[in-house]
């Protein structure tokens, strides 16, 4: 991932195995799966029957986990985490899994998602006394968890996570046990899955595949999954919500070959592509995507349209992190490096462009220049979603929002600023008429339209750090 580029960024994604020989390594595999969701850092914690081990650090998954460190985690259960951080909160102590010894145990947690109540939450805690190990808003679940009042397990973590407000995808591992728990707006996914005679649990289902792993369903929204030498339990947080997954999950964050919220996410994509050849028709030799996120849609545009679909750009998978760097000049570089237009098929062509979002828009232009360079006569970019307005409070890094091209710029401003001869964003109808197991009114659609599922006082990401609220896209 190239940090810094103008596209939307997940910040995390978990895995956990209960039951399950070799767990850490399963995890391994879960977390390389999950390596998209994010690029920074990564860890994993497992259970070995006395103790609590811990392997984490920053990089990638095949940097950061050895043949010697695996062999260190030993034990049938463990849960791990792949982290995207913003720049300036690189804070080691805020790799996760986290882990502490509590009132109630030894817990490790990984989370994915955003609490946006973590800054009273902090004051209480603060006032009372309580010790802080990172700056992340996940900690304050471990205090919850350790200052509940209540005595059995499945009562603490109900007292606990109906305290939290906003996203959080959790998975926790303490002695002898596997929690998993979704918030009741469902932000952002969790699925469950079985594996000689154990259980996974991953952010998305195609970690299952590259291990074997046999899906069976989602975490619900608002449901506490607790796996031990006792069996499975599983109950509700007492509290009532409307729903709100975020739609942005399939139109970008999610590997293609995933079920999420109970979608093909490869069909979903497609069918977006279908619809917005419908909505946005134009005369055209060619198809082609921005890879590897338009794909999909690229493929649905050209069968909708009739017009071939050909790999007008090549992608370097091998650039890795070198190129995560905060200074504009090897940004750009990156970009350049990322992508590169095949001449030969995009000479004197008119070409469409199938991207699956535009957030400051710098990247698309950028990318539409280098098409005109390869000689294309017509560049006519697409967009596989309705235009990002509004930033995400749930657990996605964006921009302030002035810096949304989208915010700032008419349909017409932008389509001059990234030097397209036409441009056609997926309505927002068209984009909701596609997702069939829910309704669309029990997805997100903050970042289209501002109208967020809760109403979110601090519009930011808290760090207790500082104690301050810190937005997204501030950078020290």
């Amino acid at each position: 991932m190239l940090k810094g580029s103008d596209s939307l960024h997940e910040e995390c994604g978990v895995f956990g195995v209960y039951g399950c020989k070799d767990a850490a390594r399963l995890t391994f595999l879960g977390l390389y799966s999950l390596q998209h969701r994010g690029q920074e850092s990564a860890g994993i914690v497992s259970w070995d029957g006395a103790h609590l081990c811990v392997v984490k650090n920053e990089g990638l998954v095949s940097e950061v986990f050895t043949q010697d460190n695996i062999s260190y985690l030993k034990g049938n259960s463990a849960i791990g985490h792949v982290r995207y951080s913003t720049t300036g909160s690189n804070n080691p102590n805020n790799i996760q899994p986290l882990y502490a010894k509590t009132s109630k145990g030894n817990f490790a947690l990984a989370h994915n998602g955003n609490l946006t109540n973590a800054a009273s939450l902090f004051q209480k805690f603060k006032s009372s006394g309580a010790l802080f190990q990172s700056t992340v808003d996940s900690e304050v679940i471990l205090h919850l968890i350790s200052q509940s009042s209540k005595a059995e397990l499945m009562e603490v973590l109900k007292d606990a996570l109906a305290k939290i407000q906003g996203a959080f995808s959790l998975v926790i591992l303490g002695k002898d046990c596997l929690v998993v728990a979704r918030d009741t707006y469902g932000f952002r996914p969790l699925v469950l899955g079985q594996l000689d005679g154990g259980h996974v649990v991953s952010s998305e289902s195609c970690a299952f595949d590259l291990m074997g792993a046999k899906y069976l369903r989602e975490v619900k929204p608002g449901e506490i999954i607790i796996f031990s030498k006792d069996g499975i339990q599983s109950d509700q947080i007492p509290v009532s919500t409307r729903l709100g997954m975020c739609i942005f999950e399939l139109v970008y964050f999610s590997r293609p070959d995933s079920l999420i919220f109970g979608e093909d996410v490869y069909a979903v994509r497609k069918e977006f592509g279908r619809i917005l050849a419908k909505e946005h028709p134009v005369e055209a030799d060619l198809v082609m995507a921005i890879p590897d996120s338009g794909n999909s849609a690229a493929l649905g545009y050209s069968e909708a349209s009739g017009i071939p679909f050909e790999f007008g750009m090549t992608r370097n998978h091998y650039i890795g992190r070198t190129f995560i760097q905060p200074q504009q000049k090897i940004r750009d570089l990156g970009v350049k490096i990322k992508l590169n237009p095949i001449k030969t098929l995009l000479a004197g062509k008119r070409v469409i462009v199938v991207d699956d979002s535009l957030v400051r828009g710098t990247t698309a232009r950028q990318r539409v220049t280098a098409i005109r360079r390869a000689g294309a006569k017509e560049v006519h970019l697409r967009i596989s979603s309705p235009p990002i307005t509004h930033p995400c409070h749930f657990g996605i890094d964006t921009p302030k929002q002035e810096k949304l091209i989208a915010h700032q710029k008419s349909l017409a401003e932008i389509r001059r600023y990234v030097d397209a001869d036409t441009l056609g964003y997926l309505s927002l109808e068209g984009m909701l008429s596609v997702v069939k197991k829910y309704k669309s009114s029990e997805y997100c659609q903050g970042c289209f339209t501002g109208k967020y599922p809760l109403k979110v006082k601090n519009k930011g990401k808290f760090s207790l750090e500082t104690g301050k609220i810190k937005l997204y896209a501030e950078k020290d």
